[in-house]
């Protein structure tokens, strides 16, 4: 009897409905360990990046300025232009002192994340490079970590230089250009030229935000 009983229950796995049932079992204890998974390590990675987006937007907007936390104090903006932004702000009390925003430039190998500080008056505060996938030792410059191109950007305004100045030496320019790697450089010159130009556009918004 218990070899048949044994028989009967190898038989019941080999069978069709058997081995669907074994399928099911096994794809939900997958999809309850992805689930699990996920959990916790959802709030890890989030956790992550805030601390990532704290320490960029304290490289653009000076520490002194301000006694808020610029990540947790935003706004959005509806740009014809550049659509939807989300603009940080650096407060002292109820005064706005500064605003950080992100623009996306095309360089020679793709795009190019660009964080532009920007105080009340227009004046540039700070630029970082937040993303690219632009060449190791020739493009790369980009990056404040290698080099301090970026730097060139401090204090500078849609004023000054002029319209024509807001471009690399090639094109005739008053920003360098990088040997062998011309578009990397123009296409962050004409990111940060273009979050000026929004700033201009939503200034007193931006200036009067209650967030």
């Amino acid at each position: 009897m218990a070899g048949a009983a044994h028989a009967d229950r190898a038989w019941v796995f080999r069978a069709p409905l058997g081995q669907g049932v074994l399928l099911g079992l096994f794809s939900l204890a997958a999809a309850l360990i992805l689930s699990l998974t996920h959990s916790a390590t959802e709030s890890a990675i989030a956790a992550r990046k805030a601390e990532d987006l704290l320490a960029s937007l304290a490289q653009v907007l000076p520490a002194e300025g301000h006694d808020n936390d610029p990540s947790q104090t935003r706004l959005i903006l509806n740009d014809t232009a550049e659509g939807a932004i989300t603009v940080y702000l650096a407060k002292a009390g109820p005064r706005v002192t500064g605003a950080a925003l992100e623009l996306t430039g095309f360089g020679y190998s793709g795009a190019i994340g660009v964080l532009i500080g920007i105080a009340p008056d227009g004046r540039i505060l700070g630029v970082r490079v937040l993303s690219h996938t632009e060449t190791p030792g020739l493009g790369d410059k980009i990056e404040r970590r290698i080099s301090p191109w970026v730097d060139s950007f401090l204090g500078r305004s849609l004023q000054d230089p002029d319209p024509d100045g807001w471009a690399v030496r090639k094109d005739g320019g008053e920003f360098d250009q990088f040997s062998g790697a011309t578009i990397t450089p123009r296409a962050v010159v004409a990111t940060v030229e273009r979050g000026l130009q929004l700033f201009v556009r939503h200034r007193s918004r931006i200036l009067e935000a209650r967030p």
